[in-house]
C-alpha cells in the first residue's frame, strides 16, 4: 500500500541506551514544535529481588522536562520479551497516549494461555490508548508519523516512520548484528524476511533507521543508527541478494541455538498489559507467574 513518506521532515532523535537490557529508547521531537514521542521506554527490574525501579524512565522524563517538550505519544514497537515497558509510569508523569500495533490481540491471546491468565485479563487491547493498523497515521505536533506492520519477530511488530527516521523495533539490528530471532510463539522466519524486505524496499535509501537493541558484536562500541542503504548493502543476514529460503534456513538454524531472554517471563506478563503490573491479590500483593516447561 502507499505510505505517506516525506524524508524532508527531519525530527531530532535522542537515543538512551539501557545496558541492563541492551535496549535503546528514543525521544523523537517534531522539528516544528515542542511536541515529542517516546519510543520503547524501559522500566528497571531487579528480577532476583522482585523489585521494580524507574531509573531508566526517569532519565527520559528529565530529558523531556529539561528541553521543554510536550509528550504526545508513548510508542511500543511490539510487546517486548527482554524488558519491561515504562509507558504507564511515564504517562502518569508527562501525559501522552500509549500506542501499539493492532496485532497485540494475537500476542495477548497467545500469552494469556501461556501464563494462564484468568477471565479478568482483557484480550482486546483495551489496556492501550490506540491500536495501529498498517498504514495508520498519527500526529506528533506538525509531523505526520505512519505505521508499517512488520511481523515475524512477533505478530504485533510495527515500524514507526517519522519523517526521515524509522524505528524498526526488533525487526532489524545494525548491519553487523543482522536480524532478530523469529522463534517466539507467533514468530516466523519467512514472515520476518518479508517484513525486512518491505522496510528496505519501501523506504528511501537515506532513511535513518533506529534499532531497539544493540549487542556490540566483536566488542565494538554500542551503536543504534544506520540507514536503509547501509542495511541493503551490508546487513549480514538480510542484505540485497540474500534469498528468502537462504534467510529462513539461516534464521531457523540460528534460533535453535538461542536461549530464552533473561526477562521474558516478567516482561511479557507486564507488556501484554501495556506496561501495567498484574492486579494484586486479596492481600494487596502483586505476583508474577513462572510457567514450567512451556517456553
Amino acid at each position: 500500500m502507499p505510505y505517506p513518506i516525506d524524508i524532508r521532515v527531519q525530527p531530532k532523535v535522542a537515543g538512551f541506551f539501557d545496558p541492563e537490557t541492551n535496549t535503546i529508547s528514543y525521544v523523537v521531537k517534531d522539528p516544528s514544535s515542542s511536541s515529542c514521542a517516546i519510543i520503547d521506554p524501559v522500566m528497571d527490574i531487579d528480577y532476583a529481588a522482585g523489585r521494580i525501579g524507574t531509573r531508566s524512565a526517569d532519565v527520559l522524563i528529565d530529558y523531556v522536562k529539561l528541553n521543554g517538550l510536550q509528550l504526545e505519544w508513548l510508542i511500543e514497537t511490539h510487546a517486548h520479551a527482554d524488558h519491561l515497558s515504562a509507558a504507564p509510569y511515564i504517562q502518569s508523569k508527562l501525559g501522552g497516549r500509549i500506542g501499539i500495533g493492532e496485532h497485540i490481540l494475537t500476542v495477548q491471546k497467545t500469552f494469556g494461555k501461556v501464563f494462564n491468565e484468568g477471565t479478568e485479563f482483557r484480550r482486546d487491547g483495551s489496556q492501550f490508548d490506540r491500536l495501529f493498523k498498517d498504514g495508520d497515521t498519527y500526529a506528533i505536533g506538525k509531523t505526520t508519523a505512519f505505521v508499517m506492520h512488520t511481523p515475524g519477530h512477533t505478530p504485533a511488530c510495527a515500524t514507526h516512520v517519522i519523517g526521515d527516521a524509522a524505528f524498526v523495533g526488533d525487526t532489524l539490528f545494525m548491519p553487523d548484528g543482522g536480524t532478530a530471532r523469529a522463534d517466539f510463539p507467533g514468530g516466523d522466519a519467512r514472515t520476518l524476511y518479508r517484513s525486512i524486505r518491505k522496510i528496505l524496499e519501501t523506504l528511501p535509501h537515506g532513511t535513518r533507521l533506529f534499532m531497539c537493541h544493540d549487542y556490540a558484536p566483536d566488542g565494538r562500541a554500542v551503536r543504534w543508527e544506520t540507514t536503509v542503504g547501509e542495511e541493503r548493502l551490508h546487513n549480514i543476514h538480510a542484505r540485497d541478494g540474500v534469498s528468502e529460503d537462504a534467510f529462513v534456513a539461516m534464521r531457523e538454524a540460528r534460533d535453535k541455538t538461542l536461549g530464552m531472554p533473561r526477562l521474558i517471563i516478567p516482561s511479557l506478563q507486564i507488556n501484554i498489559r501495556a506496561g501495567h503490573l498484574p492486579p494484586p491479590d486479596a492481600s494487596g500483593k502483586t505476583f508474577l507467574k513462572v510457567p514450567i516447561n512451556v517456553l
